[in-house]
């Protein structure tokens, strides 16, 4: 990723509980998603300037987080606040992890290589998007958005799709709306991360939820035939 990357989809919002941290992977780069109590994200380098231990191991307490390795403890910014082994001591600005730019809508929790990125940029998502599940397909994020363009969901025969942006597609079909984010994982793995807003149904999601495992396959199947 380079500053002018637009906004990156790293998580659905429900995927992340306040107080929680996970890891993930952008072209191969690890990053730790986390929400402090409060419920705020976060999206930082995954690793400890410490000893390099992954941060997203580590756990939550209040509006930081802590390394699991030696407990270190970085605030919201990054800094490192706290050294348990040397509690007295007055830690170095130095000590800071690299952070990223962050934003949540339409369900999703995206970030940007720019602290500066400006969220205007952010794809126009409906407001009642609906978790329907993440997956991890092997296949590369240009292959998965072509192919996803051909096949559609069950119900939405007739559909308008449109690409928000290169990390995003909305499916529309009259009071039903499908939202595909694509998040590259490394060169030849993505994650798809599914939404639905309209009148969408628990059976609907279901039915969806299953669609996307054939999906998956589906596009593995595609990409290993055309590699």
């Amino acid at each position: 990723m380079t500053d002018t990357t637009p906004w990156v989809p790293v998580a659905l919002s429900t995927s992340i509980e306040p107080a929680t941290s996970a890891g993930t992977r952008i072209d191969g780069v690890e990053y730790v998603v986390w929400r402090d109590d409060e419920g705020k994200p976060h999206v930082w380098e995954d690793r400890c300037p410490h000893r390099g231990m992954r941060l997203s191991f580590g756990f939550v307490r209040g509006d930081q987080i802590a390394c699991l390795y030696h407990g270190w403890r970085y605030d919201s910014a990054g800094q490192c606040r706290h050294i348990p082994a040397h509690p007295d001591l007055d830690v170095p600005k130095t000590i800071k992890v690299p952070t990223f730019a962050v934003a949540e809508a339409g369900g999703l929790i995206w970030m940007a290589p720019s602290e500066s990125a400006d969220q205007l940029s952010l794809p126009a998502l409906p407001n009642d998007l609906l978790s329907v599940r993440s997956l991890y397909v092997d296949a590369s994020l240009e292959f998965c958005r072509d192919q996803l363009a051909t096949n559609c969901p069950p119900h939405m025969a007739e559909i308008e799709i449109s690409v928000l942006s290169p990390f995003c597609l909305q499916l529309d079909a009259g009071d039903k709306v499908l939202v595909i984010a694509l998040q590259p994982v490394a060169t030849d793995r993505t994650a798809l991360h599914v939404l639905a807003s309209g009148q969408v149904s628990t059976e609907a999601r279901v039915e969806l939820a299953i669609w996307t495992a054939g999906l998956r396959f589906m596009l593995e199947h595609s990409f290993a035939k055309a590699a």
